[in-house]
């Protein structure tokens, strides 16, 4: 890029998003973000505003600013002087954000679920800063770019109206799975244009296979603190509940069978659940993994026979290692990147669990375990050939259009 005086100098590129704040999943699409940057794009220069500018810092090497100026964003208010700080730190991250827009050529939201609300999500958190990164992108002629998001139909107006606004401010949209974009189209955005490639984290590293010797060898099962969808708030503890005795039931079953069982969790919140198991199931055959990386989850999971799990991130790494897998499923995104990977067949719905049921699913997928691990081996490449394009497309999206505006 080159200056007004003829000098050359950097693309400045922001990445945005709950970055650096527990979850696994999207820290990993910023890994893909950024080794896909650094090889392609090695002088522009990167910074993000995240949720945790601490975290990204130390582990990605990029400086990093906290999205929201109220550090307890997300811990309900119910004093007065809670409320008021909750209220003056919307006006202030209104100027912040601005700020940080206006220092770059382009914004990145790499990945995660930005456009949906499959778990509980309250409109002026993340809806409320995401729309206010793509108002201020469209204000100063920054460009946004959404990419290989999630998106769901949302039920809350006032969320609703935030995502929607925030998808039709951004100059690129692209999305992680075809019922994202019919998600946004349904919700009244005009996705003709928009692009559907595998999530980001098809292009990270992948694990040699290592499918065990024995095929009643260990099985890791991911966990979650379930409570329902933004929508089943009313139900929300009776949902944990299904979960959670569902789970404990079938976890109990295989370690009776004789079976290792590995639970996997990582998102700081999962902890509670991962303990109510080990509290029912007491056993030396069951043992837990704190895992703080897409890395480390492959590595769990390529170790072991077969993997259940909720966790969307967790699905991946399984998927991605050639594991074969078994979903509990809370969303369509899940259904979409199984029927992907050749696995529509082994879907469970989390918000129902049936011990029996999921056994039986079990026993079929350890059945057809080679032919799976085939399967997912031709799969895998596909997806990461189809990140690679996404990448591609991006490029000649935005870089020309970071270059007149610098």
């Amino acid at each position: 890029m080159t200056s007004a005086n003829g000098t050359r100098t950097p693309v400045r590129i922001g990445v945005f998003g709950l970055l650096g704040s527990g979850n696994l999943g999207n820290d990993g699409s910023l890994e893909a973000l950024l080794g896909h940057l650094s090889a392609e794009h090695p002088e522009a220069v990167v910074d993000a505003l995240c949720g945790g500018p601490e975290f990204v810092s130390a582990r990605f090497g990029i400086p990093a600013t906290r999205m929201h100026w109220n550090r307890g964003e997300y811990r309900t208010a119910s004093r007065a002087g809670a409320l008021a700080t909750k209220s003056l730190g919307k006006l202030l991250d209104v100027a912040r954000t601005a700020a940080w827009v206006r220092r770059h050529d382009v914004v990145i939201v790499p990945g995660m679920g930005v456009l949906e609300a499959t778990l509980p999500l309250r409109p002026w958190g993340f809806p409320y800063a995401l729309f206010l990164l793509c108002a201020t992108g469209r204000l100063f002629g920054t460009p946004v770019a959404l990419v290989s998001v999630g998106a769901a139909v949302i039920g809350n107006p006032a969320t609703r109206a935030l995502v929607r606004w925030s998808a039709r401010l951004a100059r690129y949209r692209s999305y992680r799975d075809a019922p994202s974009r019919e998600a946004m189209r349904a919700m009244g955005v005009n996705t003709a244009r928009d692009g559907v490639y595998p999530d980001l984290a098809f292009a990270l590293p992948t694990l040699p296979a290592s499918a065990p010797a024995d095929p009643r060898g260990p099985v890791c099962v991911g966990v979650m603190d379930y409570h329902g969808s933004d929508d089943d708030r009313a139900r929300a503890d009776e949902i944990h509940r299904r979960y959670l005795d569902g789970t404990i039931r079938f976890v109990r079953t295989l370690v009776e069978d004789g079976r290792p069982v590995r639970l996997l969790y990582g998102d700081g919140v999962d902890a509670p659940v991962v303990a109510a198991i080990l509290d029912a199931v007491p056993s030396p055959l069951l043992t837990a993994a704190d895992v703080t990386s897409l890395a480390d989850l492959m590595k769990e999971t390529a170790a072991a026979a077969t993997v259940v799990a909720i966790r969307y991130h967790n699905l991946i790494s399984a998927l991605k290692v050639g594991t074969p897998t078994l979903a509990l499923s809370y969303a369509a995104k899940t259904e979409a990147l199984m029927a992907d990977l050749g696995l529509a067949a082994y879907c469970h719905p989390a918000r129902a669990v049936d011990a029996d049921r999921l056994l039986e699913q079990f026993r079929e997928l350890e059945r057809h375990s080679a032919q799976l691990r085939q399967t997912l081996a031709e799969r895998n490449v596909v997806a990461a050939r189809r990140v690679q394009d996404q990448f591609t497309d991006l490029t000649a999206a935005l870089f020309p259009v970071a270059q007149e505006a610098r």
